[in-house]
């Protein structure tokens, strides 16, 4: 009878941590990205110049009809470059942001938008006769002012006068990008520094991460692609290739990039390939995948305790 019992208990407990394998199911998982009432277009541009060129371009700047007071906008060539993250940086970069001191700004610099109204933006790009060849990255930054000329007046209690005037404004930044490659001694070289797919997950989703580093002269685009295949099976569940991930990195630059699968589900085992390639050069990793959540996995443990405690008393029961 004992011994009918503790295999009685056993059958449950693993039968427990059996159904529970079967009640999940793919986490659907959606992004909002916030933006402002001003539109820029378009918001970059890349372009080929030759030394001595003399380039012009426009872009346009609206306001929504939804704003009630007029927004007024500075003018100013900047410096621009982009970080390891992928995030934008508008300041001195060395001698890739050269071409800032090239633009001229032909449209007035400072200028005001009623609700609703919208005014083109124009600019020239004089190439230097003597410029080198390679990459060069400058911005046009619109500085936005939203608010009122007319200042409000309001109660100052503390002050003792009674009334005080205050302006309130809402200030923005938009940049119109240029990616500008100038002919000459142009240089396309790069390395995959790292690469890796986590191979254990509690949580979240599969992934592949790589840095890659731009050891040329002028801009290159980076593709990453994510293969996903059950543990049995070799159709995919997962894939990007025929739409794969792209990002552009600045020369001299590292920059590290993570493409996930979003609707990874919560326990699973899968093979996983994730491949990086820029300028000629490719890293592919292929690694099998384990998704367990903690619980389950505390729930295993003591399934393995119980069988261990379970054949240690078995044993000792047949000795006896």
């Amino acid at each position: 009878m004992l011994k009918n019992y503790k295999k009685r208990g056993l059958v449950a407990l693993l039968a427990i941590a059996t159904g529970a394998l079967s009640m999940f199911s793919p986490i659907a998982r959606a992004e909002t990205i916030a933006g402002y009432g001003l539109t820029m277009s378009p918001m970059d541009e890349k372009i080929l110049l030759n030394p001595g060129d003399s380039y012009t371009s426009t872009f346009s700047l609206s306001a929504p009809t939804t704003y009630d007071t007029p927004a007024k906008y500075t003018l100013e060539a900047t410096g621009y470059f982009i970080n390891e993250e992928g995030g934008n940086v508008f300041e001195e970069c060395g001698g890739y942001c050269e071409m800032k001191d090239w633009i001229t700004i032909d449209s007035p610099a400072t200028g005001k938008l009623e609700p609703g109204e919208q005014t083109e933006i124009f600019f020239t790009i004089n190439v230097p006769e003597n410029a080198g060849g390679g990459g060069q990255y400058a911005s046009i930054m619109a500085t936005i002012e939203k608010g009122t000329d007319d200042s409000e007046q309001v109660d100052d209690k503390d002050a003792g006068s009674g009334e005080i005037k205050s302006t309130i404004n809402e200030e923005m930044r938009m940049s119109h990008i240029i990616y500008a490659e100038v002919t000459g001694d142009v240089v396309r070289q790069g390395d995959i520094t790292s690469a890796s797919v986590p191979g254990f997950l509690l949580s979240g989703n599969i992934s592949g991460s790589s840095t890659i580093k731009n050891n040329g002269n002028v801009h290159s685009s980076a593709t990453y692609k994510l293969q996903v295949f059950p543990l049995f099976s070799d159709e995919e569940v997962y894939t990007n290739e025929e739409n794969p991930e792209t990002g552009l990195i600045l020369p001299e630059r590292s920059r590290y990039n993570v493409i996930e699968w979003k609707d990874t589900p919560s326990l699973g085992i899968f093979n996983v390939i994730y491949t990086a390639e820029f300028e000629g050069v490719t890293t592919e990793i292929k690694k099998m995948v384990i998704i367990c959540p903690l619980w389950l996995l505390i729930i295993i443990i003591i399934a393995i305790i119980a069988l261990v405690v379970w054949l240690y008393t078995r044993s000792k029961s047949r000795k006896k």
